[in-house]
């Protein structure tokens, strides 16, 4: 599901289908006939860890089902989104906690303590705004939106796409409505359509692109009451997506980067999801023009970090009690991640590798960073693929080894364990055995397991399917109980809650979480809470 990103896929998740494999190969082929039908207790209950769920801001605060399984079954949770860099930086270089203030306070009175994430990563990063900031990029002088920018000519030039419940989308004239001159758009959107921004949209004419270049898009906006939400997304064709941008009731100034796919491109302005009355003026597109690097933009760079994860430490610090504070450093390869291994063709315009400017040190200064912020709190790094490729494995507990023996405070590893029903049980017990013996605490960070490994189309689950994946969650957690001692396990995080908010679900093209789509227990819980139980 796009609100709990994860733009690589571990390699794992693209292995051969079911249906030629063998036991000794990938555990397909003879069923576990266990009965995992006794799901009488919380897994909570059965656990003398945390144990919990990825969760999300919208289904947790708009759904009762969610909200009421979260809160049955988990003593922790993760946030899929709302404390990963883009969701708080904004393209201003100005912080916004709403949102995860928010579901911290809706979680933490129940006696949910959540586990922070993320502070250092690559991926949904505020990278206009860091790469503005380091000097990595600046923008070029040429407006390319010239077709009525500032709304002076009234709509002239926009498209009303959506309108949904009643939007209306009309010219606005008066000085004091206007961020700059005299015109505006207002936008009133009646009607809250959590989830489903495109319900309200308007789309700008179109400008000339370059593919493969970059370009810097900007817009104030300000709301009639608190909590607005707003983003940008591309057009006619192969979209890119912002993300949401929280609006209140001052002119802000938002910013994007993108990465143009096209020769001729769209913006278009996305206001269904919180009802509110929105005024936008002074929009602009330049090319980015990139600058070269040295040790001028390493300087910003260490401050941007530093006070990125200073800020958001300090703001929790006693309440959040634990830390993933690097994420996905290394490549399948085992090196640490630069911009050649790591950014595509066409990058993700929220992608920002710290580590091509900051080197091995990245880690290191992050750390620290977060030590001195809170030095109470549990400090984790943490990976994927550490079941199933063993030298970025032992890459990883090498490079732990050397940020302690430089003073870096490491508590704990995270192994993320994004598997399928045919992952190897050997590579899963070798990993565990090999965290273990680290000394440091162990945590299953984002644990999933998909029944279609194959990508078939037009697949559904069938009772044998979803047995192999119960079996699969259960072996995960009694290789967890077997090989790490009891003093370093850090607890069990669930990718999620049920199937269809999976960023794994892809339409109903895989399912592979505990609870289906009426929030039924699914075998994966039995066999889970049986694991949990010592069965």
């Amino acid at each position: 599901m796009k609100n709990i990103l994860k733009y690589v896929v571990p390699a794992v998740l693209v292995s051969s289908a079911l249906v030629s494999c063998k036991k000794d190969i990938d555990n397909i082929g003879i069923l576990n006939t266990t009965n995992y039908s006794d799901t009488s207790s919380p897994l909570k209950s059965a656990a003398t860890f945390p144990v919990g769920f990825a969760i999300e801001s919208n289904l947790f605060m708009n759904n009762s089902a969610y909200r009421a399984t979260v809160l049955r079954e988990a003593n922790s949770v993760t946030f899929g989104n709302e404390m990963k860099q883009s969701s708080i930086l904004q393209g201003n270089g100005t912080y916004n906690f709403t949102t995860a203030d928010a579901l911290f306070n809706a979680v933490n009175p129940a006696g949910i303590t959540v586990f922070g994430h993320v502070l250092g990563w690559h991926q949904q990063q505020s990278a206009g705004y860091l790469k503005s900031f380091a000097g990595i990029t600046v923008s070029a002088a040429t407006e390319l939106l010239t077709n009525n920018a500032g709304f002076e000519a009234g709509l002239n030039g926009w498209s009303v796409f959506n309108t949904t419940g009643g939007a209306t989308v009309t010219a606005n004239t008066g000085a004091a409505d206007a961020h700059s001159g005299t015109g505006t758009m207002k936008v009133v959107n009646p009607v809250a359509n959590p989830g489903n921004q495109w319900r309200v949209q308007v789309s700008s004419a179109a400008f000339s692109t370059t593919p493969g270049k970059q370009y810097a898009i900007s817009y104030w906006v300000k709301a009639t009451a608190p909590g607005g939400s707003i983003r940008l997304s591309s057009g006619p064709t192969s979209p890119q997506y912002q993300g949401d941008q929280t609006i209140g009731t001052s002119y802000q100034q938002v910013t994007w980067t993108i990465t143009a796919s096209l020769s001729s491109t769209t913006i278009l302005f996305d206001l269904g999801q919180a009802a509110n009355t929105y005024f936008i003026d002074d929009v602009s597109v330049k090319e980015v023009v990139a600058a070269p690097s040295g040790t001028q933009i390493a300087t910003k760079v260490d401050q941007a970090l530093s006070s990125w994860i200073t800020t958001i430490v300090q703001r929790y610090a006693g309440k959040i009690k634990a830390w993933d504070v690097i994420n996905e450093l290394f490549t399948e390869s085992g090196a640490i991640r630069n911009n050649v291994n790591t950014v595509p063709a066409v990058a993700p315009a929220d992608m920002f590798v710290w580590s091509e400017y900051l080197g091995r040190d990245y880690a290191l200064k992050a750390f620290n960073y977060a030590k001195a912020a809170d030095p109470s709190a549990l400090l984790f790094i943490n990976d994927y693929n550490l079941e199933s490729n063993s030298i970025k494995l032992d890459s990883l507990i090498a490079y732990v080894k050397e940020l302690q023996a430089r003073g870096a405070k490491v508590d704990g590893i995270g192994t993320q364990m994004h598997m399928s029903i045919n992952t190897t049980y050997n590579g899963i017990d070798a990993m565990f055995q090999k965290l273990a013996a680290s000394g440091l605490l162990v945590r299953v960070s984002e644990l999933d397991v998909r029944v279609n490994p194959g990508d078939k189309t037009a697949f559904s689950t069938i009772p044998t399917t979803l047995s192999y994946q119960a079996d699969m969650y259960k072996y995960v957690v009694n290789s967890y109980l077997k090989n790490v001692p009891a003093a370093q396990r850090h607890g069990i995080t669930i990718w999620g809650v049920d199937d269809p908010t999976s960023w794994l679900y892809k339409n109903g093209n895989d399912y592979p979480l505990l609870f289906d789509r009426n929030f039924a227990k699914k075998p994966a819980y039995g066999a889970v809470l049986q694991a949990l139980r010592g069965q």
